[in-house]
Parts: C-alpha cells; sequence; structure tokens
C-alpha cells in the first residue's frame, strides 16, 4: 500500500535532540515529525524509515503513521535560524515524517518497563536484530509511550548494510547482528523463538515486496551505486528475504545475549545515608 503524499505547510518547532535535526511541521492532514533528506544521513536515512516502519506496521507493531512529506521552495523561508533555512533548502522534494503523537513521552525501562509486555519485548528485540537496528539502547531507547502503548520511532540508522549494496553477498545478509546484546528490551523480553514464529507468519514475502513497492522512487534515486529505482527495490527485497531464510543467524544471536544478560548478577544500589 503506497504512503500517502502531504504537503509541508508550516514549520512548527525543531526537534533537537537528534543530529538530524528533524522537527515538527504542519501538513495538509495534520502535525508530523518530519525527517529531512538534506540533512547528513541523506536519502538513505529516510528509506530505513520506511522499510521498518512499514515492515514493523505490517507484523502488528505500533508505529506512528508514515507518510511522504512534499517541501516546496517557498516553505520555511521566514524561519530565523540559519541552520534550519540551508536544511530545507536542502530537502526541496519529498520526505519522511512520522505522525506526531501529542502526550507521549519518552520510554524509560526503570520508570516504564512494566508497562512492556515481555512477548512484545521479544517482538521488538526480535524486528531489531533482523533489521539490523543498533539505535534502541538504555541510552537511547526510541520508544515512546502513548495512552500506554509503546511506539516505536527513529530508525533512520536500521539497515546499515544499504550503504553499500555492493558489498552485501548471502553471508552478509545472513549474519548474526551483536549490538542487539545492548538492545533496551532484551532483558525483559521473553520466548524469542515464538517471537520468530509469529513475526515470520507476518512478515512474508508478498509483505516485503508490498512494502518495498511503495518506497518512492525520489528517494531511490539517490542510491549512490547509480542503480535504478528498481535495482534498489530489488536489492531490498533480496536482502530480507534471504535473511528470512530458515536457520536464522540472527535469531540465535538474540537468544543467547538475552541469556547472557540474564546470567548477570542484578547492580547492587548504594545504601542512602
Amino acid at each position: 500500500m503506497p504512503f500517502p503524499r502531504l504537503t509541508a505547510t508550516r514549520y512548527v518547532q525543531p526537534l533537537r535532540e537528534g543530529g538530524s535535526l528533524p522537527a515538527v511541521v504542519d501538513t495538509d492532514d495534520g502535525l508530523y515529525v518530519v525527517k529531512f533528506r538534506g540533512a547528513g544521513q541523506g536519502a538513505k536515512a529516510l528509506l530505513a524509515e520506511l522499510v521498518v516502519g512499514g515492515l514493523a506496521r505490517a507484523a502488528g507493531l505500533a508505529v506512528p503513521e508514515l507518510a511522504l512529506i512534499e517541501v516546496l521552495a517557498p516553505f520555511g523561508r521566514t524561519e530565523p535560524d540559519p541552520e534550519i533555512q540551508d536544511l530545507l533548502r536542502a530537502s526541496q522534494g519529498i520526505n519522511v515524517g512520522l505522525r506526531y503523537l501529542d502526550g507521549a513521552f519518552n520510554f524509560s525501562p526503570a520508570a516504564a518497563g512494566d508497562l512492556i509486555d515481555p512477548a512484545l519485548a521479544a517482538r521488538i528485540v526480535w524486528l531489531d536484530a533482523f533489521l539490523i537496528n543498533p539505535d534502541r539502547t538504555h541510552r537511547n531507547p526510541n520508544l515512546l509511550l502513548h495512552d500506554g502503548t509503546p511506539w516505536l520511532i527513529d530508525h533512520g540508522a536500521a539497515l546499515y548494510v544499504h550503504h553499500d549494496w555492493r558489498s552485501v553477498d548471502e553471508t552478509r545478509a545472513r549474519a548474526p547482528f551483536p549490538l542487539i546484546r545492548d538492545h533496551v528490551l532484551l532483558a525483559l523480553s521473553d520466548d524469542l523463538a515464538a517471537a520468530d514464529a509469529a513475526m515470520t507468519a507476518r512478515l512474508t514475502s508478498a509483505v516485503i515486496g508490498d512494502v518495498i513497492a511503495a518506497l518512492p522512487d525520489e528517494l531511490l534515486a539517490d542510491d549512490r551505486d547509480a542503480m535504478t529505482p528498481d535495482e534498489v527495490r530489488q536489492r531490498y527485497v533480496a536482502y530480507l528475504t534471504t535473511r528470512l531464510a530458515d536457520a536464522r543467524p540472527f535469531l540465535t544471536e538474540a537468544i543467547e545475549a538475552r541469556e547472557r544478560v540474564r546470567r548477570q548478577p542484578p547492580l547492587r544500589r548504594q545504601a542512602r545515608r
């Protein structure tokens, strides 16, 4: 199913937590948090947002509604910050937005870990191992809580193999993901093998094909390997379906990492004086 296309109408506020300077932007369909193609990570980070977000939603996980946001030439001209002006000029055309969740707050395992069901935690861990997402750690969980539900956000660092498709062969596509050991939900997760069965049942080849088919030509055309948009789509499909083939090393790695985490003794807290 294609991602909806909207037009940015008003620059509301920058979000300076990350290095890419996303912003809350008003559109012809309400507020979105927009990631700009003119930021340092470029179009690849936006493609990762669409692929991970689209697959997560297809698997039944909560991700804010995704949309393609067009930035026209006059947009943001009144912004006084020259850094923002430069970013918006470099981002004319298609960008990526996630529906703004009013009232959401950042997830902390210490304060809100009991709000995440262990089976849900396992499915999120599985997804991030599958899509090689290094950016859901205790330091930077990239989870929002909204109406008691955890929402997955900020996936621009995932699928980092797509920065150099020429180096991706079957061995690299099937490689484990050791950084899953740092996942913020790893210790909270339960049966990862059950999560694997549930997620692979949803993420069929047809579902993967539909998500990849919806990627916009405008972002795919930025590929530095000078492939056509359809050739890039074929690379994504081949990588993802190969990674899901039987005897998934990324699953074995995640299970072993969770067991290592659970064997660690709890940290002692110093008594207050």
